[in-house]
């Protein structure tokens, strides 16, 4: 299986964004940066617009994240409410 990751700006918009993400793949490792947080995961990593809202304590389109998105790797499947990084067979 291969990893996937995404990359994030550190600033106080994405550190919730971080635990969301976190939350949601018990199997990520985080590796921080003075800079940026990066996530890796074996096979997949999923971001919930859900998760993210419940941390922030208010309505956030997926499309914010790209604001602070640094990086990434995977094929992208993106609806309203998530964002999945994985390899494709």
């Amino acid at each position: 299986m291969s990893k996937v990751f995404i990359a994030l700006q550190t600033n106080d918009d994405t550190r919730q964004i971080i635990q969301a993400i976190l939350a949601d793949n018990p199997h990520a490792v985080c590796n921080e940066q003075p800079a940026m947080v990066k996530i890796d995961a074996e096979g997949s990593l999923v971001v919930r617009r859900s998760t993210i809202e419940e941390l922030i304590g208010r309505d956030f389109d997926l499309q914010e994240l790209h604001i602070n998105l640094i990086s990434l790797t995977g094929n992208v499947d993106e609806t309203d409410d998530e964002l999945t990084l994985s390899w494709n067979a």
